[in-house]
């Protein structure tokens, strides 16, 4: 039965009525979305799977199999239920599910789900993606008859309760150790969320099958949409919401505003009020396809036309479009996907003629899917993508003398991105989101154009999610997110920030249709928001493309006051007593002016906190620079995810008990420190009606939601929970960890800046490395630019340290064969003494000078391969045997009798003898040092292994000759573009028939099986032909 039988039966069973297997008899509920999800990929189908189970399970002693569940639950445990069953009230009448005298043992198991894979290659790349969510106990557990992998993770409990029907726990301790195992429910529960929502990020899942456009203009980073039916969620605030309607247009057809990958421009101030000027883009009418119309939408008017304008710039997608006074400016894109643009168009809105322009000053380099916002005269370009670069440069062109400049910026500079959003603000340009080359980016910047500083903002509130792709605009005070990749449950939510009080506010998007605003645009008309285009191109279902939509922002929770109590913007309340005793209120703002009198009958107590009180005898308040909040150990998780949620809780510093062991301190924020006053009152609905019950529920830790409550709510609970704010005495920094590229980031940014060099060399670091042995090895595309010369002595050093390597070396040029006709290292030394170096894979030991040898990654599941073969009678010849690559596994695993390794680099033959002795099997291997041609032996192989790319044809004579005369074997490596893999196939086969032929051979010779090694470049494979050569009568 072949995999997609095996996949086709496998999902009939589980859509069936019939119970499966399970102690339960069907899928747990918590993870069939991820089982969905794998299912869908045409490459894998789960054959079993448990979402991660509480139990209390009795062993028969003495017996490896049998025994009872006694409880179960795939959600979190109930105590008291495990409480009645372990102490029933009545011994001596056990009930049905009494523990029987057995071993009790309760367990905690986590996520496990077995998949089968189409092969080896699809195997590795989900157990990647499962390592990388922290399921690290994932792996490859068979590849002989069927490729099956198993996803878990280590989060475990197992305790023994009794022996004998003896239980020799207390009831305090069962409750305490199902705390502990409903928390380890948690923690699981997170990673197989986390892990889903990688699967949605990568291309085949279901929902996540998005390409740029048809012509296979795609990037692995936007190939994925997750089509979402759910209802609205905690994502957003339920409480509030904005109706999305669609824009029904007259005169040119709706159909080509479908686009994505365009820019639109609002034309306020020009004498096209009130209208979005389009261009560009992705899609419209007809066949699919770039496109460089300039469309001018109406949408007060619901009318679209066509600007007959002079001149315009070439068909393009991902360029951004920025308007000054009455010019617009189209920077950059992309025009096919070997034609990434850096040329710079005005359009004269008075006059509709294009005009190209020659800008003078630094050289832009080509990019798209970058970022440009306007601030007086300037256009600001940050980021974007050319190939692989990514860049991390900010970019200025002044609209008046036309000339570009690279800023030398400080601060907190912001990682290189593409497909990020960018906004000005007055002074400010903001800055979210983005894909940094490897994951979706969740971060905010500003950057001051006067002062020349980024700085990462701190904002309260729970932050958008990670994204990009996404749309952002600016609403009176207000910035807003929406839309982007990964689209999830919140595709349909509008994150608002506040400027003024820096905190996040989520609002649901009512909208008769699920639309992708993905590569959209969102302008402000008046009070509406305008989203034009946005789509996907799904593989299943074809191109998706989004309608025009208004939403109209006035009805928006734009955000009261009351809500965040920021003394910034309310006032405190200070209480004073006139002589004649009355109590009067007088509201004093910050800067202490007085705004109102107000004559009220109950007193109000002195709302300093305690740490305000602490005066010395000049009376001179004592002013704190860190402050933590001081709660109650019940009340200590409460508190602690409140503080999380709503961003206060200050994640430099650490959490640390009091001396008296009742209280936990919590680090804060100063945000927090200036908005909570432990004594101030609550008046009218600032609680937002939360009840006795509720506020009950909410201390016991039962049955209340976080995502259902404002601020000021949260601020109702800690000041119920007797949350009190102190001066932090002990100020333990937490240290933040950094990714090894972050800290070779700084560390590089830092020398050059000392050094006086240009920024833009940042654009040159790697974001991936590999390791041999311990010698980091930084790519060919890397450090390119001759300046790094010049700093070359501080330079790798500095990069070693950040790295954690002992040994760095560089390669000088892709991995090929030299002049020599040798297969020769390109790797360069850069620290440390030589580059001997010892790997071990598959259990087999590899040493080799890496600068002399070649050594490649992308073989392993080729040797995997010939190491799963039964060899134990088999002669082999190697031709290529190199320092060991296929010799050891034939030998170390296939258990092959004899080889014949072949190898004329006397540094391969050299590490290649160390490599026979070191695992042992230098008695069945003869290394023929020299010309395969010349050297191999003839009429003695049962197997050939040809393992040179791109090709081996060369010596597919010596290998025909090196076969017994019966026949037998051989592996055929090439490198072969992927429309031509069955014509490479016939070829080979051909060929070797040919010269089997002249060689007085009358075999039969077919391909057998053709194996995908590895992608070697765009749309070249690796292959490997199994030709089988057989004896026939003549």
């Amino acid at each position: 039965m072949s995999f997609d039988q095996r996949k086709a039966a496998t999902l009939a069973s589980l859509s069936s009525s019939v119970t499966d297997k399970s102690p339960k008899g069907t899928l747990d509920t918590p993870i069939i979305p991820l089982i969905d999800a794998l299912n869908s990929h045409p490459n894998y189908f789960t054959t079993s799977s448990c979402s991660g189970r509480i139990s209390l399970f009795s062993h028969p002693k003495n017996r490896p199999k049998g025994g009872t569940w006694l409880y179960i639950s795939h959600d979190l445990a109930n105590a008291d239920s495990l409480v009645s069953l372990l102490f029933p009230t009545d011994p001596t009448h056990p009930t049905e599910s009494t523990p029987s005298p057995n071993d009790l043992v309760f367990r905690f198991e986590p996520l496990i789900v077995a998949v089968e894979c189409r092969d080896v290659e699809s195997a590795q790349s989900l157990v990647s993606i499962a390592v990388s969510c922290g399921l690290r106990e994932s792996g490859i557990a068979s590849v002989s008859k069927r490729v099956i992998i198993g996803i878990r993770c280590s989060i475990r409990l197992e305790v023994p309760f009794g022996e004998q029907g003896a239980v020799l726990v207390s009831r305090e301790y069962v409750r305490f150790l199902v705390g502990v195992a409903n928390e380890k429910m948690e923690a699981n529960r997170r990673r197989t969320e986390g892990f889903l929502q990688a699967l949605m990020g990568c291309n085949g899942f279901v929902g996540s099958s998005v390409a740029t456009n048809n012509e296979n203009e795609n990037h692995a980073d936007e190939e994925k949409v997750k089509a979402d039916d759910s209802q609205f969620g905690p994502a957003g605030d339920s409480s509030c919401s904005l109706t999305a309607t669609q824009i029904m247009i007259t005169g040119e057809p709706t159909e080509k505003l479908y686009l994505w990958g365009h820019s639109a421009c609002t034309l306020g101030d020009t004498n096209c009020n009130d209208t979005i000027l389009v261009f560009g883009g992705f899609g419209g009418m007809g066949r699919h396809g770039r496109r460089n119309d300039s469309l001018l939408l109406d949408p007060l008017q619901r009318t679209l036309k066509v600007i007959q304008a002079e001149g315009s710039p070439s068909p393009r997608l991902g360029h951004t479009s920025s308007l000054v006074g009455d010019r617009l400016f189209v920077i950059g894109g992309r025009g096919d996907p070997l034609n990434i643009l850096s040329d710079v168009w005005v359009f004269n809105v008075k006059n509709k003629v294009w005009t190209l322009l020659e800008c003078a000053g630094c050289v832009f380099p080509p990019r798209h899917r970058h970022a440009a916002a306007v601030v007086g005269s300037k256009i600001y370009v940050f980021g974007g993508l050319n190939n692989d670069t990514i860049f991390s440069s900010l970019h200025v062109l002044d609209s008046d003398d036309l000339q570009w400049k690279e800023l030398l910026v400080t601060g907190d500079w912001p990682c290189a991105r593409h497909s990020h959003s960018m906004v000005a603000c007055g002074s400010k340009l903001y800055m979210f989101g983005g894909f940094n080359g490897e994951k979706p980016l969740g971060d905010l910047y500003s950057f001051d154009v006067h002062t020349f500083l980024w700085k990462r903002e701190e904002v309260a509130g729970r932050s958008p999610h990670a994204r990009f792709s996404h749309s952002m605009f600016v609403y009176k005070n207000y910035l807003g997110v929406i839309g982007g990749c990964p689209v999830g449950q919140d595709c349909l939510v509008l994150a608002l920030l506040d400027l003024q009080i820096l905190m996040w506010k989520h609002v649901k998007l009512n909208s008769m249709s699920k639309e992708l605003f993905v590569r959209s645009t969102a302008n402000v008309v008046g009070d509406d928001l305008i989203m034009i285009g946005g789509g996907a191109a799904c593989y299943a279902f074809g191109s998706k493309f989004s309608e025009p939509l208004k939403i109209n922002l006035l009805p928006a929770p734009i955000v009261p006051f009351d809500e965040y109590h920021r003394p910034s913007e309310i006032e405190e309340k200070l209480v004073i007593h006139p002589c004649d005793g009355a109590t009067e209120e007088k509201s004093i703002d910050v800067e202490g002016r007085k705004t109102g009198d107000v004559q009220i009958s109950t007193q109000i107590s002195d709302l300093n906190s305690e740490t305000d009180s602490h005066s010395g005898n000049d009376g001179q308040q004592m002013i704190a620079s860190n402050w933590v909040l001081q709660l109650d150990r019940k009340y200590a998780k409460l508190g602690k995810d409140i503080l999380k949620k709503f961003g206060w809780l200050d994640l430099r510093r650490k959490a640390y008990p009091q001396e008296d062991g009742v209280h936990i301190c919590f680090p804060v924020t100063q945000k927090f420190s200036s908005i909570f006053h432990e004594k101030q009152h609550f008046f009218g609905d600032e609680s937002e009606g939360l009840n006795n019950l509720q506020l009950s529920k909410a201390l016991a830790g039962k049955g209340f939601l976080l995502n259902e409550i404002s601020s000021s709510t949260a601020l109702h609970l800690l000041k119920e929970c007797g949350a009190t704010k102190l001066a932090d005495e002990v100020v333990e920094i937490r240290r933040t960890s950094k990714s090894p590229l972050t800290l070779m980031t700084e560390a590089v940014a830092s020398l050059i800046q000392h050094k006086g060099l240009s920024t833009s060399l940042l654009e040159q670091l790697p974001s991936r490395w590999e390791r041999l042995g311990d010698i980091v090895v930084l790519p060919v595309t890397s450090f390119k630019d001759p300046v790094w010369d010049s700093i070359s002595e501080e330079l790798w050093p500095t990069i070693a340290k950040s790295l954690n390597a002992s040994r760095l070396a560089r390669q000088v040029s892709y991995g090929r064969v030299a002049p020599t006709v040798t297969r020769d290292s390109t790797l360069e030394i850069l620290v440390g003494d030589n580059g001997w170096v010892n790997h071990c894979e598959n259990g087999i030991q590899y040493s080799f000078d890496a600068t002399k040898c070649m050594f490649s990654w992308g073989n392993l599941s080729e040797k995997l391969r010939m190491g799963r073969l039964d060899c134990r009678d088999e002669v082999i010849v190697d031709l290529f045997a190199g320092i060991g690559y296929f010799v050891l596994p034939f030998l170390v695993r296939a258990k092959a009798k004899l080889v014949y390794a072949c190898e004329w680099n006397p540094h391969a033959v050299e590490a290649l003898r160390h490599n026979l002795k070191a695992n042992a099997v230098c008695d069945r291997c003869i290394v023929l040092e020299g010309d395969n041609r010349i050297t191999a032996p003839k009429g003695v192989a049962d197997r050939v292994c040809l393992g040179l790319i791109p090709t081996s044809e060369n010596s597919w004579a010596t290998a025909v000759r090196a076969l017994r005369t019966e026949g037998g074997t051989l592996h055929v490596h090439g490198n072969v573009k992927d429309s031509e893999e069955s014509s490479w196939s016939e070829y080979v086969s051909k060929s070797i028939h040919e010269i089997a032929a002249t060689e007085g051979h009358c075999w039969e010779v077919t391909v057998e099986h053709v194996e995908r090694v590895k992608w070697y470049a765009p749309h070249i494979r690796h292959l490997v032909a199994d030709v089988k050569c057989r004896k026939t009568q003549r």
